[in-house]
């Protein structure tokens, strides 16, 4: 089985570390786990989700709160303050991801905005043989992203120059210069007349991406929506009809998401 992933799984992977890893992020992205919901992510038995859960526990990596849920601890950091919300997101979305990576047979995405990145909250892979593999937890700049740029394409400009043109921008590495501004700018106008985006192996080389922004029922964005294919199937599967397929699927999902309190909007 040939696959592209953003990361390539260890030859000797450590079945114990990486499904600790995975509630790491987990607890990064969502904000808060059950111990049940722990379990069946990961696929183990409760037993098996609690012991690791204790030892991120006692190394400071998560706490429990009030209700026995388990939360980000000391050692992550700040919390994905705000991002509560994200687990609703992800199990509304779930169900519509996989009836469009049935129809197009190409593995699609779910993210949120983060500052300048993207963050990828689920992934429902193809089952070609060859294809883009799972991108949960990954971080990628939102200007390059398809879903990034779908949800770029509905700031205001000062929220755009502060993201990318400000000192702080400049700073921590996501500075958009002056020769390349405004080209990103005209790619954002067309994006908001078009409804959505692409991205040609702007993140990662041999690999196409289209996106569409989430909102809910106050119009507010709160996430995206892409379908990843290997760049030689790309004009193929757009010639089939992949605009409308990805408009009635992001219809069908913004109903779900209206009639859910998801209030998190995507990103700050």
């Amino acid at each position: 089985m040939q696959n592209l992933p953003a990361r390539r799984k260890p030859t000797y992977s450590i079945e114990a570390v990486d499904n600790a890893l995975q509630l790491l992020q987990l607890l990064r992205d969502v904000g808060s786990l059950r111990l049940k919901d722990a379990a069946a992510e990961l696929g183990v038995a409760p037993s098996t989700a609690h012991r690791l859960l204790a030892m991120l526990v006692y190394r400071g990596f998560a706490v429990q709160d009030e209700t026995r849920r388990y939360v980000p601890g000391p050692a992550m950091g700040a919390g994905p303050a705000g991002f509560s919300w994200t687990r609703q997101l992800r199990d509304i979305s779930r169900p519509h991801m996989e009836l469009l990576c049935a129809r197009t047979n190409e593995t699609v995405n779910l993210m949120i905005r983060v500052g300048t990145k993207v963050r990828f909250l689920d992934t429902v892979e193809s089952t070609n043989i060859l294809r883009v593999g799972d991108r949960q937890g990954t971080l990628l700049p939102a200007h390059k992203a398809s879903g990034g740029k779908a949800i770029l394409a509905e700031l205001d400009q000062g929220v755009l120059e502060q993201l990318f043109r400000s000192p702080n921008a400049e700073l921590a590495g996501d500075y958009i210069p002056d020769a390349e501004y405004p080209a990103f700018l005209r790619e954002l106008e067309s994006v908001r007349a078009n409804g959505f985006a692409a991205n040609f192996e702007g993140t990662e080389e041999g690999i196409s991406a289209f996106g569409m922004a989430l909102h809910n029922g106050r119009g507010m964005v709160v996430g995206a929506l892409s379908v990843a294919t290997p760049v030689a199937r790309f004009r193929p599967l757009f010639d089939a009809g992949l605009v409308g397929v990805m408009m009635e699927t992001k219809r069908q999902l913004e109903m779900d998401i209206a009639a859910h309190p998801a209030d998190g909007a995507a990103g700050s």
